[in-house]
């Protein structure tokens, strides 16, 4: 049995805060209160789930430390006053979670991906046999790791049968229902209430941008393809916020703090939203995007705004449109295709009305797909 190493050079209580020095140079200095929220005692954390039984208003305002020591674990022991309450925290937690030496949780923003254009697949998007990713749980993990870090792939060899699409969801999450049901059909209709289901080539976008929340993860899955044409695109859309940001911060500031309403009705929906294009997180990284020519509602902006919306509008456009950030390939039948609709831009060229084009489409959301990802990259790190 290997011996515990000792990873604090010294332990004090320095007003409100427990201050650590550690052995590697490093020091921590923890506040009262954020301390005895943090308590990991079966008197405050359900030992099952690790929950707290206790909430932020419970903790006294006039909390204090009044002994902070290690014990014979190498633990550190802190007790509070006015609740004469004992804390142990094991030196690794602490360390580990430690406010000041380590950064919040974060695998959505453009920071913890990786960007990619035209030339990064110069062999094809990356593909994954279906059956391969239901039985062996290491094959799963890179089709997920793919969607996260990429934001998609390809399975190949899913069956050709209808309704499929929703037995793939079931083996990485859970489906997201919608007006369209379950699941819909991507081919030509009479009359149709989306442009989808005509054999016009389509502009890049994303799905959807009339909801919120927007569904995350979209599917297609080709059944039949013998036309000419029809081919998909894809476009990392992170990209193109990056190179437009590069090219012109002014007008990646407009879209970003630039709210517009997204709408889609027909005789049975009126779906509305309000929303950036550009979505970015406290720390201005990006984290999701939206472009959907065909679903922006009626542009009410005050007059000194639509000027230099309509400017930054373009150039968001023209953006998403480089050819050199463009993939295009064909979807064979038996191939699904997989793609986070909130970074991941997806287009389609014109197709002939000879010979048959039938995909199905359906959505998932990234919870369930991070989730997956999550629990699979521990069995694999635990063995």
């Amino acid at each position: 049995m290997s011996e515990k190493v000792d990873l604090i050079k010294e332990l004090s209580v320095n007003d409100d805060e427990l201050v650590i020095d550690w052995q590697d140079g490093t020091q921590s200095r923890l506040y009262s209160h954020w301390l005895r929220d943090h308590c990991q005692m079966d008197a405050s954390r359900n030992k099952l789930n690790g929950q707290r039984l206790f909430g932020v208003v419970d903790i006294p305002e006039e909390t204090y430390i009044d002994q902070a020591y290690k014990d014979e674990n190498g633990d550190v022991c802190v007790i509070f006053q006015p609740e004469n309450h004992l804390s142990v925290f094991s030196s690794q937690w602490l360390r580990q979670n430690c406010y000041n030496l380590n950064k919040h949780f974060d695998d959505r923003s453009e920071k913890y991906k990786l960007l990619w254009d035209k030339e990064s697949f110069v062999d094809g998007p990356p593909r994954i046999d279906f059956e391969s990713m239901c039985q062996n749980d290491n094959v799963k993990l890179d089709a997920l790791r793919f969607i996260k870090n990429i934001g998609f792939c390809v399975l190949e060899n899913v069956p050709t049968i209808e309704g499929q699409i929703l037995n793939v969801i079931n083996e990485l999450g859970y489906t997201r229902e919608t007006n369209y049901g379950p699941l819909f059909e991507v081919r030509i209709e009479v009359n149709p209430n989306n442009l989808a289901y005509t054999n016009m080539g389509i502009g890049s976008h994303t799905d959807n941008p009339y909801r919120d929340p927007v569904p995350t993860v979209q599917l297609l899955h080709c059944l039949e393809s013998s036309t000419e044409g029809g081919d998909s695109v894809l476009v990392d859309g992170f990209k193109a916020a990056t190179l437009l940001r590069q090219k012109s911060k002014q007008d990646f500031d407009i879209l970003t703090s630039t709210w517009i309403n997204f709408r889609f009705s027909d005789a049975a929906t009126d779906l509305r939203s309000r929303v950036p294009m550009i979505e970015i997180n406290d720390k201005n990284e990006i984290i999701k995007v939206r472009y959907n020519n065909r679903s922006i509602d009626t542009l009410k902006l005050p007059a000194d705004k639509i000027r230099p919306f309509y400017k930054a509008y373009r150039h968001w456009g023209e953006a998403i449109e480089r050819d050199d950030l463009k993939i295009t390939f064909r979807l064979s039948a038996g191939d699904l295709m997989i793609f986070d609709n909130t970074r991941i831009m997806h287009a389609r060229t014109a197709f002939s009305q000879k010979g048959k084009r039938h995909l199905q489409g359906a959505y998932t959301d990234l919870d369930g797909l991070y989730s997956m990802t999550n629990v699979l990259q521990n069995r694999e790190q635990n063995g």
